[in-house]
């Protein structure tokens, strides 16, 4: 029996400013539902036209406003959405306070069933978010805030319309799931398998397992994936990483227990998993079925799931913020269809402060921004020089341009900037660097904090893993 009552502890009156983690996991239910509905054949979609109406449509066209991401290629995107909407089955885990989601997923299939990426965007990222319409209709000013406050904002369409903006990846279709979805998709594949490190035991969820290999369904994989104390380090992006490794063995055991090559076992799945999903009006059955003709035959080993890249916020460590350039390397990388690359890690270098010679040049609207920064690189101890307007064409987000000879004081100066990869500048003087503050540009990072933590593809989970591999 789990234990839903501590549940109401995260929704007081109004919004809170975080929510427990483990909502995020229905969108892992999306997940396996997009992966089982685009892996089978032609054949078997003919049995299953019936699904069509069990699915909930929105339009949401109006939301997504006329200037859109180009299509580069054949790919499939597809949103997937977690929700927390707790009226009818939904109903006993806790109050009706509306809808909410912590989970964003862009699942990326390449054509031809060559491979698929799922890109997890933590809730707690901060970004800019673009101007959107509300379900009611009425304007939402751009700003900067967290990516999850655009469904709560505007809804799916809202949430499509900020991750094409903030990605510029075009978004074909999105599949929103609940509470129940999850619990089914387990329940109609026979459990999914786990693997712990540890013994754990759990009072608020009540989930009581020993250490070693585990199958579980239901509400226990929901206590399992939800926990916020027991395993891991308790941060938000360590349960991303054990919810990651979760999906990738509900996808292995899609793939691998003849759900797919079963009739009854697929009409059983797929009728259970579009009870509890709301798509776009264009994700049609038939939408789905031309889908599974292109890519039928993926195996679980093509599959894969990365955590957008992210380093602390400087200004409230229990925020994220991208890392630049690894984050839009990784956009262009799924934009474009090609291998999904590690993360340039930043040169260290045991320079002392006093030691680089900087120029702090405001390419923003911010009055005022490029004296604040002087003043702390200042009081920090470097030598700070000409403070004023960055002359040349605006760029697009922070940069450090080092002149001649000042390639390692760049090295050592990103170790404070967020996201900024150092790169040689024509009209940086000799000696010197150019710290040129762009749109994106949140704070330098805390003092001494330059080992701040950044997520990273090369820790991707790949869904045919053995679970008990990686215990961690």
């Amino acid at each position: 029996m789990i234990d839903y009552e501590y549940l109401d502890q995260d929704y007081p009156s109004g919004p809170p400013p975080k929510r427990g983690i483990w909502w995020r996991v229905i969108g892992w239910a999306s997940i396996a539902m997009a992966v089982v509905l685009v892996g089978t054949s032609l054949a078997a979609y003919a049995a299953y036209r019936k699904l069509e109406g069990n699915i909930k449509h929105e339009d949401v066209a109006a939301q997504l406003g006329g200037k859109r991401p180009p299509k580069l290629n054949k790919s499939l995107n597809v949103l997937l959405i977690g929700s927390d909407q707790r009226n009818g089955a939904n109903a006993k885990y806790g109050r009706d306070v509306g809808e909410r989601s912590d989970t964003m997923i862009l699942l990326h299939l390449s054509p031809g069933g060559g491979k698929a990426v799922g890109i997890s965007f933590p809730r707690d990222s901060m970004v800019q978010l673009p101007q959107c319409k509300s379900t009611s209709g009425h304007t939402i000013p751009a700003h900067l805030g967290m990516i999850n406050e655009s469904f709560n904002n505007g809804g799916a369409g809202c949430t499509w319309h900020t991750i094409e903006t903030l990605t510029g990846i075009r978004i074909d279709h999105f599949v929103k799931v609940d509470f129940s979805g999850f619990k089914r998709v387990v329940d109609a594949l026979g459990g999914v398998k786990i693997c712990l490190p540890k013994r754990v035991a759990d009072k608020s969820s009540k989930l009581y397992l020993s250490a070693g290999r585990h199958t579980v369904k239901g509400e226990q994989a929901l206590a399992y994936v939800r926990m916020r104390h027991g395993l891991g380090d308790g941060s938000d992006t360590g349960r991303i990483k054990r919810q990651q490794k979760f999906l990738g063995a509900v996808v292995k055991a899609a793939t691998s227990n003849g759900t797919l090559t079963n009739p009854s076992k697929l009409l059983s799945f797929l009728d259970a998993m579009t009870k509890s999903v709301t798509t776009d009006k264009d994700f049609t059955v038939d939408e789905m079925k031309k889908v599974a003709g292109s890519v039928q035959g993926m195996s679980a080993g093509k599959v894969q799931f990365i955590t957008t890249p992210w380093m602390l916020y400087p200004p409230d460590p229990n925020r994220l913020v991208w890392k630049q350039p690894d984050a839009n390397n990784l956009f262009s990388a799924i934009r474009n269809d090609n291998k999904v690359q590690a993360e340039t890690p930043v040169k260290k270098v045991k320079l002392q402060p006093s030691q680089v010679k900087v120029r702090v040049l405001n390419a923003t609207t911010t009055t005022g921004l490029a004296g604040r920064v002087g003043d702390q690189l200042t009081q920090r101890g470097y030598q700070v020089g000409k403070v004023g307007t960055f002359s040349g064409t605006k760029p697009s987000q922070t940069e450090l341009l080092y002149g001649a000879g000042a390639d390692q004081q760049a090295a050592a100066l990103a170790q404070v900037v967020p996201g900024a990869k150092p790169v040689a500048g024509q009209d940086t003087p000799a000696g010197t660097v150019d710290l040129v503050l762009g749109p994106d540009w949140q704070g330098l990072k805390s003092a001494g904090s330059s080992n701040i933590p950044a997520s990273t593809s090369a820790g991707a989970v790949n869904a045919a893993a053995d679970p008990c591999a990686d215990k961690s």
